[in-house]
């Protein structure tokens, strides 16, 4: 966490100090406002990861003597292999050509959406990957 929060730290005082540098330089509110807006940003994350890194225990990373292997363990479950996420993306081109094509095909592509989600959701309460 400590970490992170130098590096947002960093790029926060870069976007600082840049701000007045291509105000001066092209004289562009918008601009400006946006690099404004995103070292206002990595302050806010930084802020957040200073305040939690303060509530958590120690992390691996933040050990200076420490080794990789103290960081490693489980790191969650990945799916093996689906093709839900293929017929969601298939049903989402679907809704999308619809712009062009007709609304009729965005109440197809809602419908074969729908049973899509509902199967990307629930696959692993069927079949043999089954908890």
């Amino acid at each position: 966490m400590k970490i992170g929060g130098l590096i947002f730290g960093g790029i926060a005082a870069f976007f600082v100090i840049m701000s007045p540098i291509y105000w001066f330089a092209s004289y562009d509110p918008t601009g400006t406002a946006a690099l404004i807006l995103t070292a206002l940003l990595c302050l806010l994350i930084t802020f957040y990861l200073a305040v939690t890194a303060k509530r958590l225990p120690p992390q691996p990373q933040d050990d200076k003597e420490g080794e990789i292997s103290d960081a490693a363990g489980e790191y969650g479950f990945f799916s093996p292999h689906s093709w839900w996420p293929l017929a969601t993306a298939f049903t989402f081109g679907l809704v999308i050509l619809s712009i062009v094509v007709g609304f009729w095909l965005m109440v197809i592509g809602g419908v074969l959406g729908s049973i899509a989600l509902i199967g990307f959701v629930f696959q692993y309460y069927r079949g043999e990957h089954a908890h």
